[in-house]
């Protein structure tokens, strides 16, 4: 089979179609999603050596007793052992052991076969197409602000970065009836959210107002200054973003306005899904290009360009 590689440069090569372990699903790419953390492992995030890609849908083809047989799906990026601390804790995401899907000792989607447990894989709805289920990875990614930091209607949020989640983050924002404000750099970027109700501004115009909420999504360091120079006293942070280079953090940054900074990750397919199936947001309009899968390592190129949004891979089904 095709694959697209990556061992310190990238590049397509053949091989064997993987074995599906017990509890496993074989599943045939039908659409990837590169995701910035994706361009972030060819800088040297994770020391990441296979097959990468980790946003997809599939149609599960083996084994023949799975019972997903035949059927599309998305699916969960982290494997979990199921019997470490953690995982008995209930926080299998955070497995000792955990592998991740094409970022972390398990080769990833970008490949006409892969596979995964099928705990891990959610069927997609007979309604909802490829190219906005595609998008459940990342959206739920978005969705999971909220886990991290609930708050009322009312609160007035501050997304940093109009890529592809900070714009995710600032539909789901705004779809929760919050004041929601956009920085960015590209106008035509700004705009998709504007259609959401979201107030949007360019990055060096932002406005001095203090936020309750800010999500940094910019995927740069610098936005992690611009979310503290920018969140209230006693505010939260809400840090999405997934960089190769380090930042330095000033502890006095949090101590004196008793600010709280929380990672977050990952988040819930289920409501990703019902929110696509729904037609409560579009994500067609930030797909910037389709490419084959053969064309990987162009495809990969184009999408580190500044202003592109979302690119995606194609087996042409």
């Amino acid at each position: 089979m095709k694959a697209l590689w990556f061992d310190g440069a990238l590049k397509l090569v053949e091989k064997p179609i993987p074995k599906p372990k017990p509890g496993e699903a074989l599943v045939k790419l039908r659409l990837g999603g590169v995701c910035r953390t994706d361009l972030e492992v060819l800088k040297g995030y994770h020391d990441f050596h296979g097959i990468l890609g980790h946003e997809f849908v599939g149609e599960v083809v083996g084994p023949p007793e799975s019972p997903l047989l035949g059927q599309r799906v998305v699916g969960e990026i982290s494997l979990s052992c199921g019997t470490c601390e953690r995982c008995r804790r209930g926080l299998a995401r955070h497995c000792l052991k955990r592998r991740v899907l094409g970022l972390k000792d398990k080769d990833g989607a970008f490949a006409e076969y892969f596979t995964l447990p099928e705990e891990n894989l959610h069927p997609v709805p007979s309604g909802l197409p490829d190219e906005l289920a595609v998008f459940t990875e990342p959206l739920a990614a978005a969705l999971a602000v909220e886990e991290a930091a609930p708050g009322g209607t009312g609160e007035r949020v501050l997304v940093i970065g109009d890529g592809v989640l900070g714009l995710l983050v600032s539909f789901t924002q705004a779809l929760r009836g919050r004041e929601t404000h956009l920085a960015g750099h590209y106008r035509e970027h700004l705009c998709l959210a504007e259609a959401y109700g979201v107030i949007t501004w360019l990055a060096a115009e932002l406005s001095m107002t203090e936020f309750d909420l800010v999500v940094e999504a910019s995927g740069s360091p610098s936005g992690l200054e611009l979310a503290l120079g920018r969140v209230r006293p006693q505010g939260t942070v809400v840090l999405k973003s997934t960089y190769a280079d380090r930042f330095a953090l000033r502890p006095a940054q949090l101590v004196v306005p008793e600010v709280r900074l929380v990672g977050s990750r990952c988040g819930p397919f289920q409501a990703a899904l019902r929110l696509l199936q729904r037609g409560g947001l579009d994500t067609r309009p930030l797909i910037s290009k389709v490419f084959s899968l053969t064309e990987g390592p162009r495809a990969l190129k184009l999408a580190g360009e500044p202003g592109i949004l979302k690119v995606l891979l194609s087996m042409g089904n």
